[in-house]
C-alpha cells in the first residue's frame, strides 16, 4: 500500500463537485448523526469542500490541495486519511486524472442518509448507539422525528385534480410550444439540471460472505431458495459484516425469521443476530473501527525482504483479529478479548496496525493470557507516546525489553554483598578519644599514661 505522498501531493490540483443539491438540514443530519462515527477532522474536511461549492451550484474552482492545507490547518497525512474515512462511510467519491505529469482529482461530495433511512439502516443506527449510548440515541432520534399527521380517515379529501384545475392549449399555441422545447434542447446539450440524488445505504460486498456453504446448510424444505431474494442477501452480508457472523450460525437466525408465508422476516432476522450478540457481548453492541491499518499509516511501502520487513507488511495488511488467532495457532479469542482488544482500540485509537503489535508483546510476556489490566496499561503507555505505525511501536517494545533486562541484570548487581573497602572517616578518631575520656580502653597509650603520672607527681610535689 502507498504512502499517502504517493497518492497525493500539495501542488496537485482538485475540484469540487456535488452529486446532487445540498441542503441545509444535511448539516444537521452530518454534526448529529455522522460526527460521532467520523470524528471533526472528517466533519470539517467535509464541510470545507462543501463551502468551496458556490450556492446553488454543482462544480467549484480549481484549488491546490496546499491551499487546503493552509484553509484548514492540517497537514496533508491528515486530510488524505479523513479523506479515506469520507469515501468509506459514503460521503465522498474521488476521482482523479494524470495529464502531461500534472495530476488532478474531482472530489465528488455526496448527500447524508436522511434521518428514516440512517435510523433503519441496521448498521449505521447500530454504531451511532453504541457510540454515544442510550439516552443521547433517543434524544437524537426525537429531534429528527415529529408527530404524525391525524388520521386521513378524520378529514375529508377535498383536492381537486389536475383536469379540474387547468384546460388543455389551443390549436394556435402549439407552435409556441414546439419553439421553446427546441430552445431547451439546445441549451441543455452541455448542462445539466440542479436536482437531488439520495444516497444509498451502505452495502457490504456479497462476496465477503459465503452463501453457497450457507444455502448447503439450509433445508429445502424448511428455507426455500427463492427466500433468498437480493435484498435478504444484501442485509444477511451487512449483519454478517456488522456482528462477525459466520455462515454456519447465519443459518440459525434464518430458520429463526421464516414466517408462514416461506418468507423470511427482515426485522425479526436482525433482531435476532442483535440479541445473540448482545448475549455473547454482556448486553454491549459493536463499534465502528478501521479494520487493518490506514494507508497513510504504512511504512513498509516496497517488497518486504528481511524477516523485520515481512513482519511489519503482515501487520499493516491484517486486522487485530486475524493476527490473535494466527498467533494462538488458531483459536478463536473468548468474548473478553475480543472486548479487550475493541475497547483499547476505541478508548485509546490506537491503529490496528499498532494493535497488531501489542497483541505480540502482550501474549509473549504474559505466558499467552490477555488480561485487560495488562493490556490496558501497554496501550495506554503507547498512546501516551503517540504511537502510530507499527514500526514506531516495534521499535518502543524493543527498547522497553532492554531497558528491562538492564534492569534485571543491575538487580542482581545490587543483590550481592560488597566488600567493605572505604576509609575509615574522620569522625571515627573522635570517637577513639571520647571513649578513652569515658575509660574506655585503649590500644597504645602506655607513653601518654607515663607522662601523665610524671605530670601528676610533679604537681603534688609543688603544693607540698
Amino acid at each position: 500500500m502507498a504512502q499517502h505522498w504517493q497518492e497525493i501531493l500539495p501542488i496537485d490540483r482538485y475540484i469540487v463537485a456535488a452529486n446532487g443539491l445540498l441542503h441545509e438540514y444535511d448539516r444537521k443530519v452530518l454534526t448529529f448523526l455522522y460526527q460521532p462515527l467520523i470524528g471533526s477532522t472528517c466533519f470539517s474536511l467535509y464541510m470545507t469542500l462543501w463551502t468551496e461549492l458556490e450556492e446553488n451550484r454543482l462544480w467549484s474552482e480549481s484549488s491546490t490541495h496546499h491551499f487546503l492545507m493552509n484553509l484548514m490547518g492540517m497537514n496533508l497525512k491528515d486530510i488524505y486519511e479523513a479523506r479515506l474515512k469520507l469515501e468509506g462511510i459514503g460521503l465522498l467519491k474521488t476521482f482523479v486524472k494524470t495529464e502531461d505529469g500534472e495530476r488532478s482529482f474531482i472530489y465528488e461530495l455526496h448527500p447524508p442518509l436522511n434521518p428514516e433511512q440512517f435510523f433503519l439502516d441496521g448498521m449505521l443506527n447500530i454504531y451511532l448507539y453504541r457510540k454515544i449510548g442510550k439516552t443521547h440515541f433517543a434524544r437524537l432520534k426525537r429531534f429528527f422525528t415529529d408527530q404524525q399527521k391525524p388520521e386521513e380517515k378524520v378529514y375529508q379529501d377535498v383536492t381537486r385534480a389536475f383536469q379540474d384545475v387547468f384546460a388543455s392549449a389551443t390549436p394556435g399555441s402549439l407552435q409556441y410550444l414546439q419553439d421553446v422545447s427546441e430552445d431547451i434542447e439546445e441549451a441543455g446539450e452541455h448542462t445539466q439540471f440542479i436536482g437531488r440524488n439520495e444516497s444509498n445505504p451502505i452495502q457490504i460486498d456479497y462476496r465477503l460472505f459465503d452463501f453457497d456453504l450457507l444455502e448447503a446448510g439450509l433445508n429445502e424444505s424448511l428455507v426455500p431458495k427463492k427466500a433468498l431474494t437480493p435484498k435478504v442477501k444484501s442485509v444477511i452480508s451487512n449483519l454478517a459484516f456488522l456482528y462477525n457472523i459466520d455462515p454456519i450460525e447465519m443459518k440459525n437466525f434464518i430458520l429463526g425469521a421464516i414466517n408462514p408465508n416461506d418468507e423470511i422476516d427482515i426485522e425479526d432476522l436482525r433482531k435476532g443476530a442483535r440479541d445473540w450478540y448482545q448475549f455473547e457481548n454482556y448486553d454491549q453492541l459493536p463499534s465502528l473501527i478501521t479494520r487493518t491499518q490506514p494507508a497513510a499509516l504504512h511504512t513498509q511501502i516496497t517488497e518486504p525482504k528481511t524477516q523485520e520487513e515481512i513482519l511489519i507488511h503482515h501487520y499493516e495488511t491484517n486486522s487485530p483479529l486475524t493476527v490473535f488467532k494466527q498467533f494462538t495457532g488458531g483459536v478463536e479469542p473468548s468474548n473478553a478479548n475480543l472486548k479487550t482488544l475493541e475497547e483499547i482500540m476505541i478508548k485509546y485509537n490506537l491503529p490496528p496496525g499498532v494493535v497488531n503489535v501489542l497483541i505480540e508483546v502482550a501474549l509473549r510476556k504474559s505466558d499467552m493470557k490477555f488480561t485487560f489490566a495488562f493490556v490496558d496499561s501497554i496501550a495506554s503507555h503507547w498512546a501516551r507516546k503517540h504511537v502510530k505505525t507499527v514500526k514506531e511501536a516495534m521499535e518502543l517494545a524493543k527498547n522497553n525489553e532492554s531497558a528491562q533486562n538492564e534492569s534485571k541484570k543491575a538487580g542482581k548487581r545490587a543483590n550481592k554483598k560488597p566488600i567493605r573497602t572505604e576509609l575509615i572517616p574522620d569522625w571515627f578518631d573522635e570517637s577513639t578519644k571520647t571513649a578513652a575520656v569515658k575509660g574506655y580502653p585503649q590500644e597504645d597509650n602506655s607513653e601518654d599514661e607515663a607522662k601523665k603520672r610524671a605530670i601528676e607527681e610533679k604537681l603534688k610535689a609543688f603544693r607540698k
